[in-house]
């Protein structure tokens, strides 16, 4: 086309002149303003072909999808990708420190880049140094207790077709304790129909902590008395959003003093309960936080994007040590002992780590790994039998197994034919209690004599899967919450 122009401007007079400099300063511009032919339609294919691979390689066996502030949690679509970027290492700024007596910590050092503490001194956390002025961090959470109309509605009647009972109002209460058969059923309104959450647990004070959408509810199991609830309380200036906020697991310390609870935003939140004061938020993750467990002082906690994190809350840098599972963590459990930890994926698999937690890296192996056919959410220690861990598998296979770490086998397993949600061990009544799914929404009681693992009791009472258990500190009774928003309490009679 060039040639062509200069051919006839040689050849031309000054009108042609004039007409072929027009033509061809309006084919070079065309050529520089417009997109190739098919460019806009490759680059889409490219974006579809891209985001198409992405969720086949980080797509897994979800429940319920629930929407996080930055993603749908249940695809998984980045998980590779940013784990390679480091987004899920703690934030940048950090809330405002506590006062920490001096010589209290160590000298912080780096490991990685990041600042962390030794954990070779033993410390204890004292009242003056949390709850000094100014260590509150600047959350929107608030305390608030039950008020006496609260506690009336409690007891205000038993209509389970009302939609607007009250956390913890008694639904039927039983005369006499029979095996078998809840002795108590209360309304749990909006408790989230998750398979992947964690969001009951009971303290060794019998206090029964209980996340109800984005709220945690405390009830005394002795009295049988609601105390007060945990609820976000937004800015002034911003708006509410409850649902990202929602609780994805909690877990209490061992003393019952502390309770922390895992938000979909990432963030810990640490209550000191006796003194109603949000006392530390830290930040954890940038995904949502699936499990908690503690270890003496350290919190351990477990993220959607694989990611284990172990935090010092009484360090001015919480995070001690890091490490990292290639698929997405739905349980998390230190040992009795404390000198192993067990970690649980939606793929199935089972790792067990070591103590040795300082340190920042991504090189850390586990040191046994096992498999079961569907997401390892269900699982626990056994208090009596060192090393000695028990499983549940999700619908895909419904096996209830128990393991031995040492040499990573299977030593018994029982078929339940449904999907087992929730596992717990009875150490006073040497005993396994299990919450399942269809087709009988029930709650099982287990004896282990090895090798056999043999059923006792059978729990019938919910209507929907049993997501949650707990049991009371002496083993007499037990705490479910089930898909059906009820909550149960269970007498041990065995």
């Amino acid at each position: 086309m060039l040639w062509k122009l200069k051919m006839r401007l040689k050849s031309g007079d000054s009108n042609d002149w004039g007409n072929m400099r027009r033509r061809l300063r309006d084919f070079v511009g065309k050529r520089r303003h417009c997109h190739f032919k098919g460019q806009n339609d490759a680059q889409r294919v490219s974006y579809k072909r891209f985001r198409r691979r992405i969720i086949q390689r980080g797509s897994c066996a979800a429940s319920t999808p629930l929407t996080t502030g930055r993603r749908c949690e249940p695809s998984f679509e980045f998980d590779t990708v940013r784990q390679r970027l480091e987004l899920d290492s703690p934030p940048r700024h950090h809330e405002p420190e506590p006062r920490v007596p001096q010589g209290d910590l160590q000298e912080t050092s780096l490991v990685g880049g990041v600042a962390f503490t030794p954990m070779n001194t033993p410390r204890t956390i004292t009242d003056s140094s949390w709850l000094a002025t100014g260590n509150a961090p600047e959350q929107g959470w608030m305390w608030r207790a039950a008020v006496q109309d609260d506690v009336n509605a409690q007891w205000a009647g038993s209509d389970e077709g009302r939609h607007d009972l009250q956390p913890f109002a008694v639904l039927d209460e039983a005369s006499v304790s029979l095996q078998e058969k809840s002795e108590m059923k209360l309304a749990a309104p909006s408790l989230l129909n998750d398979f992947y959450t964690n969001l009951l647990d009971c303290s060794c004070n019998g206090m029964i902590a209980l996340a109800l959408g984005s709220s945690v509810y405390l009830w005394n199991s002795e009295t049988c008395a609601l105390v007060g609830y945990l609820d976000p309380n937004p800015k002034p200036g911003r708006p509410s959003d409850r649902q990202t906020q929602s609780i994805s697991c909690l877990c209490w310390s061992r003393d019952g003093r502390l309770l922390c609870i895992g938000t979909r935003r990432g963030e810990i939140q640490m209550w000191d309960v006796e003194y109603k004061q949000n006392i530390r938020c830290l930040p954890s993750h940038f995904s949502v936080v699936r499990a908690l467990s503690w270890k003496q002082q350290l919190l351990s906690s477990g993220s959607v994007l694989g990611r284990i994190n172990h935090l010092d809350p009484r360090a001015p840098t919480p995070l001690v040590g890091a490490a990292v599972q290639k698929d997405a963590i739905c349980s998390l459990q230190w040992s009795p002992d404390g000198d192993w930890l067990a970690s649980g994926s939606t793929e199935g698999h089972l790792c067990i780590w070591d103590s040795d937690v300082t340190g920042l890296t991504r090189s850390r192996q586990p040191i046994t790994t096992m498999k079961q056919p569907s997401a390892v959410k269900a699982m626990g220690w056994c208090p009596w039998q060192r090393k000695m861990i028990a499983t549940g598998g999700g619908w895909k296979d419904g096996e209830l197994r128990i393991w031995d770490t040492d040499s990573g086998t299977c030593v018994t397993s029982a078929s339940t034919n449904s999907q087992i949600c929730s596992l717990r061990w009875a150490e006073k009544k040497r005993c396994l209690i299990t919450g399942h799914g269809l087709p009988q929404n029930h709650v099982t009681s287990w004896t282990w004599e090895f090798p056999s693992l043999t059923p006792m009791h059978q729990f019938t009472g919910h209507s929907q899967r049993v997501l949650h258990l707990a049991l009371s500190p002496d083993s007499t009774r037990i705490f479910s919450a089930g898909a059906d928003q009820r909550f149960h309490i269970w007498k041990c009679l065995f």
